[in-house]
């Protein structure tokens, strides 16, 4: 997720870092240079103070899915069971999204760029983009049918007509890219947070008797279902993809602000998954109440259009009941699947650009991205949404993991792989076999325990076999590679300091001199037969490699 500055630059975005516009200027640099999704952002850019980069992340979470995915594990797995399995979610998410965010934050560039100096190499990060993709899709059709149960029960728009309607309304809005996003989030926001509390301050005051039958709900502890519950909830593992895509834009970390970046950094990082896991448990807690207290309730507990309509007509109007329960879905779906639809069509493109060489514009993998989400709500996700996510969670799970464990363990501990994050092409070798292999099978043995080839007995235990798995594999990896395949060249030719005093991304400009734009110095290196630098979008999209640094002699 990507959002503008508050401080506007006194000039065009479009236009760089400064410099005008010129003949070189291709539509990926127009583009990309909006918001930088593609490469390393830059601290010309980076406007914000700490508090704000926060509290701009945090609001992007306000997502009805974790209702949904509560109420979904409860009811299958009993308040216990699905308790424990949230605890489990929150421990294994915080561990593993504390380093990617810190390198974010530190570093200034995406999950991306990160995962290919993390042990992908540069054409190996491809998959995990996919990945990523997979996961926009698949929340996007999530709060696409939630939006399209509200319209449905609301305005009495059949279902399927919703879908196309939940789908539709975000295309526009995110052809004028994350202003629109950045105005809406600071506006919907307090609105959001009363509709959403309210309910459930409502039933803990006024029904106290609510809190036991909802501890009581569903069978006793048992390991297995804790941690089929727990994968569940997984699946919001690539969350921190969206966090990192506001915490590139963290000011420079300087011993003034130290205690203030941190802070912002686990707010905003990891820390998301406090408020993710809160949310759980009232889609839960709402559901177990309408199960007891409504007729028929089992069949739309797990709805949450229906979960706060129920609980607002315990205390209001039936028509005012009515309209604040479909507002409130509403305003969720478009403040989430704008961003969904956002970062998927920048995967999409990210992989295409890398593989092919060329530049299609982002509104086409846009389209693209919206046609999947559409697909998936048409043919009714939502009532197989815990072998969805859960399949899913196999490969978020495997892909963070292997990223977090090759910066904890070969970057700092064993210092196998360079502590300082590298991207650029021609720097990296195609594929690193430590993080590719690792998640590969990280990945595939998971998936293959999770639909019980490996028997049922182990059948619960996938998101264990994908941790443990992704964890351990990248030192072993890095230790029989001896760390080869980390960097292909030791140095990028500019003789130019990459980091300032204070450790942080320099701030020195240089010029492409392709696409005649001012970039600064970690975006560049020296090119192969000019004497001059390039920056690393148009790397990227040089055809013959005439710009790409060799392997060193």
């Amino acid at each position: 997720m990507t959002v503008e500055p508050s401080l506007e630059p006194s000039l065009d975005p479009s236009l760089g870092q400064g410099s005008p516009a010129s003949p070189g200027q291709n539509t990926a640099t127009r583009e990309t240079l909006e918001d930088y999704t593609l490469r390393f952002a830059p601290r010309s850019y980076r406007k914000w103070s700490t508090g704000v980069v926060a509290v701009s992340a945090l609001g992007g979470i306000a997502y009805l899915a974790d209702f949904a995915i509560g109420a979904n594990i409860g009811i299958s797995y009993g308040t216990t069971n699905a308790l424990w399995g949230i605890a489990i979610f929150a421990v294994v998410i915080f561990a593993t999204g504390l380093p990617l965010a810190y390198y974010a934050a530190r570093y200034n560039i995406d999950l991306d760029l990160i995962t290919r100096g993390s042990g992908f190499g540069y054409y190996g990060s491809v998959v995990t983009n996919v990945i990523f993709a997979s996961f926009t899709f698949i929340f996007f059709a999530l709060e696409g049918s939630i939006m399209a149960q509200g319209l449905n029960l609301g305005l009495h728009v059949p279902l399927w007509l919703g879908y196309a309607v939940s789908t539709l309304v975000i295309f526009p809005l995110v052809i004028y890219g994350m202003k629109v996003l950045s105005t809406l989030q600071v506006w919907t926001t307090p609105l959001w947070l009363i509709l959403m509390v309210l309910p459930f301050g409502y039933l803990v005051v006024s029904h106290p008797s609510s809190v036991s039958t909802f501890f009581d709900y569903g069978p006793d502890a048992d390991f297995g279902s804790m941690l089929l519950a727990a994968g569940v909830c997984l699946s919001l593992i690539a969350q921190i993809a969206e966090q990192i895509d506001y915490l590139r834009f963290m000011p420079p970390k300087t011993p003034e602000n130290s205690r203030r970046w941190w802070t912002a950094v686990l707010l905003a990082g990891p820390g998301w998954v406090i408020f993710g896991a809160l949310k759980q448990i009232i889609g839960l807690f709402l559901a177990v109440y309408i199960i007891a207290r409504v007729d028929g309730g089992t069949a739309i507990a797990n709805q949450p259009v229906h979960q706060f309509l129920e609980i607002y007509r315990d205390f209001l109007p039936g028509w005012l009941a009515m309209t604040l329960a479909v507002v409130l879905v509403v305003i969720s779906q478009v403040k989430i699947n704008v961003t969904n639809a956002y970062s998927g069509s920048l995967a999409w493109t990210n992989s295409y650009t890398r593989l092919t060489r060329h530049y299609p514009g982002r509104l086409v993998f846009l389209g693209f991205n919206l046609v999947i989400a559409l697909v998936l709500m048409e043919a009714n996700m939502f009532d197989f949404l815990n072998t969805i996510l859960g399949f899913y969670a196999n490969c978020g799970m495997a892909w963070i993991v292997v990223v977090a464990s090759d910066i904890v363990f070969n970057k700092y501990l064993l210092k196998l792989s360079p502590k300082a994050p590298e991207f650029r092409r021609g720097m990296l070798y195609a594929v690193n076999p430590v993080g590719f292999v690792s998640m590969a099978a990280a990945a595939g043995v998971s998936i293959l325990v999770f639909f019980g080839g490996l028997g049922d007995t182990i059948k619960p235990y996938s998101p264990l076999v994908a941790i443990g798995l992704a964890l351990v594999l990248p030192p072993v990896l890095a230790i029989m590679t001896r760390g080869k395949y980390y960097l292909r060249r030791p140095d990028d030719g500019l003789d130019l300091p990459m980091y300032d005093e204070h450790g942080n991304p320099s701030g020195e400009v240089l010029t492409c001199h392709v696409c005649r734009q001012d970039y600064e110095r970690p975006d560049m290196t020296a090119c192969q037969t000019h004497a001059a630098a390039v920056c690393s979008l148009c790397l990227s999209t040089d055809k013959v490699s005439d710009h790409v640094l060799p392997l060193p002699s």
